[in-house]
């Protein structure tokens, strides 16, 4: 069914590494169209390059997903370039955690801005242009994390993706009638640069030890994205809950 997935213009953010780039080399090889959005212009630029030089088509745009305005121009832009938007994928995250006795606030500041508030951000971008062509689809990664807490040094981290959960459930039923599909990613322990999120020694530390025992490649959950957006129109993959086989949490 990958002829789903041909022609698709697919935004996806946090695409500079790990589980986004991923998602975009892998999505290119079945033809979408790649609009590929991070802050890191050099890596934008070479992944836009590596996808080319296999064929494919992408276009790289610069972006801070805590700006309201910078997704608002990632939709316009794409819509001039490309004339529709059929998938979001809202991936840019961070993992800062630490006890909550260590009082790091200016940590859960910026995982509210970037894992609640940047998804919010790119709903509202491309949620106008999705209910004016009656379709779309509108994938969030949040994590195991979102399902069960993190306790000792997740909290907050956690509060963050329970609140990705209850986005996309609100999303998936306003939207239907829309003939927009909601998408929810629950990920385990997939290579990544967000076991590095953190800068409580201890909680690194420990982070980092969980991540090099279990942890999986990160095209383990590019090729559950494909498998959601390759299904037919009238048939919505809700939630993906994904872990390394031998990952208790």
């Amino acid at each position: 069914m990958k002829e789903n997935i041909k022609d698709k213009v697919v935004i996806i953010t946090g695409a500079s590494s790990g589980l986004g780039e991923a998602t975009a080399l892998y999505l290119a090889q079945y033809g979408a169209i790649v609009v590929a959005v991070a802050r890191r212009k050099d890596r934008l630029e070479s992944l836009v390059k590596r996808i080319g030089s296999q064929g494919g088509k992408a276009l790289a745009i610069v972006c801070d997903v805590t700006k309201r305005e910078d997704l608002e121009r990632v939709a316009r832009e794409t819509l001039k370039a490309y004339g529709r938007i059929d998938v979001l994928v809202n991936n840019a995250g961070l993992m800062a955690q630490a006890p909550l006795e260590k009082l790091k606030v200016d940590e859960w500041d910026k995982m509210i801005d970037i894992n609640i508030k940047g998804v919010l951000y790119g709903i509202a971008a491309v949620l106008p242009t999705m209910q004016k062509q009656h379709s779309g689809h509108i994938i969030n990664l949040s994590s195991v994390a979102g399902l069960k807490v993190a306790a000792g040094r997740g909290t907050v981290y956690s509060g963050t993706k329970f609140a990705v959960k209850a986005i996309s459930e609100g999303l998936r039923m306003e939207t239907a009638k829309d003939n927009i599909r909601v998408t929810t990613l629950y990920p385990g322990a997939v290579e990544s640069e967000l076991k590095y999120g953190s800068s409580d020694p201890e909680a690194s530390a420990g982070i980092q030890a969980f991540y090099k025992e279990y942890e999986i490649p990160a095209d383990s959950v590019a090729r559950a994205i494909v498998y959601a957006i390759e299904q037919p129109e009238d048939v919505a993959i809700n939630e993906i809950t994904l872990r390394p086989t031998k990952q208790e949490f």
